[in-house]
């Protein structure tokens, strides 16, 4: 009875862990896509866009890093899910990573030459490789929420169309809006001179898109629920207070508290990553074949943490590596951050726009 209690137990601790794991990434990665799509508006000339993109060229891969981890999480916790994933978003998940690898080796290849054809290339590289994973990653999550075609066995019967419905599509848009967003609040806080002055204007245009697009598809999922549970109450909480934080963090850049403004764009984003987890359970890919509109019973098709997760050892296992080694991992990274925490400007960086190789430590 002792250990049926617990395995039930673990099976939604670790829910909450991958939870939290996108949301770690989401608020990372997010300002790194941010930054990527912005970096050719707010940096009018070599100069600049060096300084825009020196801000993440530190920290972008060890923010990559919590993809890898909530992906393998995702593998050894609840296998059937991360099958079912695979099988009906392989496509979608292939230019994805074409994309973050394109954006990987464009951030390390723009400055080894001067010639401005060649940085010209790679910063519309950057730029592709930032947008295309925003906007897919939002289309993903939107997905998963309002399902895809599933047999008994958990494998994808649909085609790619099922993929690119409206819902979906308008996912695309919120998370693509809401990490813009999250970038130009994130390089208020790292750039001075007129590259932050740019990027206070950016954000200032980009938190009413941001906030409408988190409010459309909240009223779409409760419309599209056809009730009113302590779910879906809980949902519209958390939806309000994303809405709301994005607005307190306009507000804060107006007033030039960026550390502050910065932090409510990352509560923001967690906000609306845990209204998708709340509004998921206990169901971790919904099946719409056969189901009714708006219908919210747990089919047989749909993978719940019940039905997809491994075993009882698998997931002790897996604990006690967690409680040992995350915090090892959050202290490294917050030393990072902490190392390389002052701001740039377009003639911080030694060399300019003839530098090479990966900024070196800026000047305050």
């Amino acid at each position: 009875m002792v250990v049926a209690n617990t395995f039930v137990s673990l099976r939604g601790f670790w829910f909450v862990v991958i939870g939290l794991l996108w949301a770690g990434y989401l608020v990372l990665e997010g300002f790194d896509f941010g930054v990527g799509m912005l970096m050719r508006l707010i940096g009018r000339d070599a100069a600049e866009r060096k300084a825009v993109i020196g801000t993440i060229e530190p920290v972008w891969d060890g923010n990559e890093v919590w993809l890898i981890v909530a992906g393998g999480a995702t593998f050894a916790a609840f296998p059937d899910w991360y099958a079912s994933m695979f099988s009906g978003f392989y496509i979608v998940f292939f230019l994805i990573l074409i994309a973050l690898i394109f954006r990987g080796v464009a951030i390390e290849y723009r400055a080894k030459r001067s010639n401005p054809r060649w940085r010209s290339a790679w910063e519309t590289a950057i730029v592709l490789g930032s947008v295309l994973p925003a906007f897919l990653w939002g289309l993903v999550f939107a997905n998963v929420i309002r399902g895809i075609p599933l047999d008994s066995r958990g494998d994808f019967i649909g085609d790619l169309g099922n993929l690119f419905g409206g819902y979906a599509i308008l996912g695309g848009f919120v998370s693509l809006a809401l990490f813009a967003f999250h970038g130009a609040v994130f390089l208020t806080l790292r750039t001075s001179g007129k590259v932050r002055l740019r990027a206070k204007m950016a954000a200032v245009w980009l938190s009413l898109p941001a906030a409408a697009l988190v409010l459309a598809i909240l009223g779409w999922s409760l419309a599209d629920s056809g009730t009113v549970n302590g779910k879906w109450i809980a949902a519209f909480v958390l939806g309000a207070i994303a809405v709301a934080l994005v607005t307190a963090s306009l507000v804060l850049v107006y007033r030039n508290r960026d550390g502050a403004a910065f932090a409510a764009t990352a509560l923001a984003i967690c906000s609306a990553s845990a209204l998708f987890f709340v509004s998921l359970y206990p169901r971790l890919l919904v099946s719409n074949a056969g189901r009714p509109p708006g219908s919210l019973m747990v089919r047989g098709q749909d993978l719940t943490v019940f039905t997809a997760s491994s075993s009882h050892h698998t997931l002790v296992l897996m604990t006690i590596v967690a409680l040992i080694f995350t915090p090892l991992v959050l202290i490294y990274q917050g030393w990072t951050y902490w190392v390389f925490r002052a701001r740039l400007r377009g003639d911080s960086i030694p060399g300019g726009a003839a530098s090479s190789g990966t900024a070196s430590r800026p000047t305050p």
